[in-house]
């Protein structure tokens, strides 16, 4: 356990997500796209989750999935713990040879692996699906068409993100079931604010 204000581990960790997400913008704004991995860190503060390791993974848990970054490049910068989070929390987005993989492929084995993932690690992934449900629900009363950011309909994007709540809430660690339960409240808020409802696509 690592409970600090500010490591130097943690410190790295806001550089190197910085640095590689610094031409990202959110999905569908004009928002520097750190402003994500910053609000997910907040929330497992909120949560009560203080671990300068934890944080660190947070922080850096899309860079990998997201950027030119590989596992390799944060083994010799951060805790193997670190590197192991970050590892649990990344989605394969492309095939062997680099064409892109299908969505619910993608989605379907994310799910397999977060439910056996380290309870950090579902923490972290709790925390991210909490910021960008939040982001949604703020959107959509802005007025925005939310659903056209996705590569699938809005049942299914609803069903993804429900489902994932389940598999990474299981657990007696009181940050995971605060989490859970935020998470569980954000969808019955989106789905009773856009009328929209989770429908696996595999059974529809």
């Amino acid at each position: 356990m690592h409970n600090v204000l500010l490591s130097p581990v943690l410190e790295r960790a806001f550089r190197v997500a910085a640095t590689y997400h610094q031409s990202q913008t959110r999905k569908g704004s004009d928002l520097p796209y750190i402003v994500h991995p910053c609000a997910v860190m907040s929330i497992l503060q909120s949560a009560g989750i203080q671990d300068g390791e934890i944080l660190s993974a947070a922080l850096l848990h899309d860079v990998v999935e997201d950027t030119e970054c590989e596992l390799s490049d944060l083994n010799h910068q951060f805790p193997a713990s670190v590197v192991r989070w970050v590892d649990q929390t990344s989605e394969d987005k492309d095939d062997e040879l680099g064409e892109p993989r299908s969505w619910i492929l993608r989605k379907r084995e994310h799910l397999a692996h977060a439910e056996h993932a380290d309870w950090q690690a579902r923490a972290i992934i709790l925390a991210d699906k909490l910021h960008n449900l939040t982001s949604m629900l703020f959107d959509l009363e802005e007025g925005d068409n939310i659903w056209e950011r996705f590569n699938a309909p809005p049942s299914s994007v609803l069903w993804y993100n429900s489902s994932m709540i389940a598999a990474a809430g299981h657990g007696d660690q009181p940050a995971l079931q605060l989490l859970q339960s935020s998470g569980e409240e954000l969808i019955d808020q989106l789905i009773e604010q856009s009328g929209q409802k989770p429908i696996n696509p595999e059974e529809s």
